[in-house]
């Protein structure tokens, strides 16, 4: 096994005990070290179900699981490492301890329009207009303070605008509204757990002593409360090994703190720390370019990448006169290679926003080459599957008053808005769940005896579905409960297109496959069981990005959408102050700038074997053409200091100029790379120079 890993892979794996930091650059095999690492611990004598892992995503999790099988002799039916998402790894925890927790035993987990409508309720309790704070603006906000383990009330006293006062106001209301439900939402799962770590001591004890080994993948993207679960989970044993590039930190808009990797050696003193450098994804060149870009972060771990592979063409940085030529001649030179011979799904577009694709798009459409837009609509937002995961989860779960809200008359039965209307004001007017009154009443007097008995009815149907589930399969059940409430007829109804009905259905089917794997892999499976690692899955976008990366086409994506993949060709688009760096960071500045300049270093080393970097002379905002600034960073791969730095000012002049809003006149320049720069008159420079 040692064979197949270079001397600081090695290192990494054989270092078994003690806090244990590993720098793992982009394409340097941080998950083959994780992997081989929990086998030598195996080896070594632990027992496989002490050592848990955890990363960010299901995918990540799922590939780590089946890495370590292949690894790993194991005989059947024997405990296996307990690798998992965080989210994952705090229901099970939740589940476990829910009375502890102050949670309903069978408690639903909201998804994201459940969230917007408890939203939407609390900002209409406090008057709030809709242009001053919309609820997708107050769930990013809550979002926000409960990664950094903020509660309503030092919300409220943290609050240093109108507007952060009112949504802190909100914020108090949507989490009465949850807790009123039994439910939790996303960012809960994670809060719950360490407000349960901190009030019960005994269920932090009993918790963290499951395990002799802790290992955190993507360490670099942990947030405030996730970090104090893992220092929870390993501070008695100090077996933690953390696997991250704090040079790939890009999530710090929705709570990821990179300081948590650059000061781990602090927070675990005697800690090892180990650098993978080797690169074995990208050309020479590519890495060239990418140490000089982000040699400009003072704060970093230092490190830099050296190619497995010699050779390669150096990369182009490329200006066209505008942004529709600039797709134009992108798009034609991939048509060009594919009847070259090259395959669609070897090219990715990268950019910085979602409106920089439609150009793109629409000479990809016009040019014949077929082409996938990375990231669009989940599965799990489709309305068929949101209305049949609400069935379920009222199954599962009747005191769930969103989910029984969403099916009353879906399909119709006869429950109208007035009945509905009237039902919900009853349930709050005694205090209930909405289920209580509609199986316990009495019914509102003021309903019609038509409506009355389509009440009765609805709840006939529920308790025969969960009869069934009883004594049922989960799959099985599924499929009796869309025959019973005539899901096929609806989406008849609803879809006079036959293709759109058969896609609709398909995803239907779906959801029953979805269930029967469920079945089939998990131990003793439940519907509680199958609706949470739904709703886990529902937050974690990696199936649907797997699944439009298989189709042979070109990708188009965001730089957020691309961390963790590689194509043979990539190109970067957009590289102007204003897209990247984005015009939030430049108003704001300092570590702003320098989480873009990572995003942009992420860009880069999505590439194997070509990149082409490109701007566009001028742009068209609001219907006029305006003439664009070329990004810093072009400046800085090409090792330009200080004319990265007039560049830096000249936007922030110009975004003062079109906010009327004073700005510190900061020097940009102010990081100088670390690593020597090459000369002025080196045969790079002035190659990159002339193409730009």
């Amino acid at each position: 096994m040692a064979a197949r890993l270079n001397s600081a892979q090695r290192e990494a794996v054989e270092t078994l005990s003690g806090p244990l930091l590993v720098l793992a650059g982009a394409g340097t095999g941080k998950t083959r070290v994780v992997t081989y690492r929990i086998a030598r611990l195996i080896q070594h004598g632990t027992q496989a179900h002490r050592i848990l892992a955890v990363t960010f995503t299901n995918k990540a999790a799922n590939e780590m699981q089946q890495r370590c099988a292949a690894l790993i002799r194991r005989r059947r039916g024997a405990p296996r490492p307990e690798i998992s998402t965080f989210h994952s790894l705090c229901v099970r925890i939740l589940r476990r301890n829910a009375k502890q927790a102050g949670l309903p035993e069978q408690f639903p987990i909201y998804d994201r329009a459940d969230q917007e409508s408890l939203a939407r309720a609390a900002l209409r309790e406090i008057n709030v207009p809709g242009e001053m704070l919309r609820p997708s603006d107050l769930l990013a906000l809550i979002s926000h303070w409960k990664s950094a383990a903020v509660r309503p009330g030092e919300a409220l006293r943290r609050a240093a605008s109108d507007r952060e006062h009112l949504a802190a106001s909100a914020y108090r209301r949507y989490q009465k509204a949850l807790e009123a439900a039994g439910a939790v939402d996303f960012d809960d799962l994670l809060l719950r757990t360490w407000d349960l770590f901190e009030c019960a001591s005994e269920v932090r004890r009993t918790e963290a002593a499951r395990f002799d080994h802790v290992l955190i993948d993507e360490y670099q993207d942990t947030n405030q409360t996730q970090y104090l679960l893992v220092k929870a989970l390993a501070e008695e044993h100090r077996n933690l090994c953390v696997v991250g590039d704090d040079d790939q930190s890009i999530y710090g808009w929705r709570g990821a703190d990179v300081t948590h990797i650059l000061r781990f050696e602090r927070d675990w003193p005697g800690a090892k720390v180990v650098r993978l450098e080797k690169n074995y994804r990208s050309a020479a060149p590519i890495l060239e370019l990418a140490n000089q870009l982000i040699s400009y972060n003072r704060h970093r771990h230092p490190k830099q990448l050296r190619a497995a592979r010699s050779g390669g063409v150096k990369p182009r940085i490329v200006a066209f006169p505008d942004e529709q030529i600039e797709a134009e001649e992108i798009v034609g030179e991939i048509r060009r290679a594919i009847w070259d011979g090259a395959s669609p799904r070897d090219f990715a577009i990268l950019f910085r926003t979602n409106q920089q694709p439609r150009p793109f798009e629409n000479e990809l459409r016009r040019q014949q080459v077929p082409y996938v837009l990375v990231g669009g609509m989940s599965f799990y937002d489709r309305r068929e599957i949101r209305d049949m995961l609400a069935y379920l989860r009222a199954i599962a779960t009747p005191t769930d008053d969103a989910a029984i809200d969403r099916i009353l008359n879906t399909p119709p039965r006869g429950i109208g808005d007035t009945t509905r209307k009237r039902l919900l004001e009853a349930a709050v007017a005694r205090g209930v769940p909405l289920w209580d009154v509609i199986s316990k009443g009495p019914l509102p007097s003021d309903l019609a005896n038509t409506a009355a008995t389509a009440v009765s009815e609805f709840r006939k149907l529920i308790e025969r579905l969960a009869a069934r589930f009883d004594r049922s399969g989960i799959a099985t059940s599924i499929r009796y409960m869309i025959d019973a409430i005539g899901y096929a007829a609806e989406l008849d109804r609803l879809y006079s297109d036959p293709n759109e009905r058969l896609s609709r259905w398909a995803a239907v089917e779906e959801l029953v496959n979805a269930a029967a794997q469920y079945e089939s892999r998990a131990k003793r499976p439940t519907l509680v069981g199958l609706l949470d690692e739904i709703a886990l899955g529902g937050q974690d976008d990696s199936r649907d990005k797997e699944s439009q990366l298989q189709q042979n086409a070109v990708a188009l994506m965001t730089l957020h959408s691309a961390k963790g993949l590689e194509f043979p060709y990539v190109y970067l688009v957009g590289l102007e102050e204003g897209l990247l760096p984005h015009t939030r960071s430049i108003e704001i500045d300092g570590s702003a700038i320098d989480e873009e300049r990572r995003l942009c270093y992420v860009g880069i080393t999505r590439a194997q074997d070509r990149l082409t970097v490109s701007r566009a002379k001028t742009r068209r905002k609001w219907g006029k053409i305006r003439e664009t600034l070329a990004s810093r960073f072009l400046f800085e791969m090409l090792g330009m200091s200080d004319r990265a730095g007039d560049i830096a000012r000249q936007a922030r002049r110009r975004l003062d100029t079109s906010t009327g809003r004073p700005l510190p006149d900061k020097k940009a320049d102010r990081s100088k790379p670390v690593k020597s720069k090459p000369s002025k008159s080196s045969p790079r420079h002035r190659a990159s120079r002339r193409s730009r």
